[in-house]
């Protein structure tokens, strides 16, 4: 049996390795992420239509687009919207209901305390631990930079 030295390895493995289409998925990405960015304008529209405030439009608007997200993930399809969208489909709010509720249902079996709510921030646990911590350091320094 021959013997494969490393050299002969990697070059197996880069023949064999897919390469990405780099062009069409930023364009999938640039139109997922639109469309979603456009349903999110859309639903302020509808909000201020009904005259509400700036602040309570803003709101409104997140929490309808966190509940489409989780809804379309627990049917299965923001799944696939992912896997043509990419980055477009996962830095919008939408992504971020997907990456809370995908392990939460993924879990599901083993209960709702151990399973869902364990599991439930798995993947967003660290954005969120992250997200919060820079946020008071940038106001901590924002505080000592501005204070005259």
């Amino acid at each position: 049996m021959d013997k494969m030295t490393n050299k002969d390895y990697q070059k197996f493995v880069e023949e064999k390795i897919p390469k990405p289409i780099y062009l069409k998925n930023a364009i999938n990405a640039f139109l997922i992420g639109g469309l979603i960015c456009t349903l999110g304008q859309v639903i302020r529209n509808i909000l201020f239509s009904y005259n509400l405030d700036e602040k309570t439009v803003a709101i409104g608007t997140s929490i309808i687009l966190i509940f489409l997200g989780s809804l379309l993930t627990g049917l299965g399809i923001y799944d696939k919207i992912g896997k043509h969208g990419g980055a477009g489909a996962t830095v919008p709010i939408t992504g971020f209901a997907n990456s809370i509720v995908s392990p939460a249902m993924e879990f599901k079996r083993e209960g709702f305390i151990f399973g869902v709510a364990a599991r439930m921030f798995i993947i967003a646990g660290p954005v969120l631990v992250y997200g919060v911590g820079s946020s008071v350091i940038m106001g901590i320094l924002y505080i000592i930079l501005t204070k005259r």
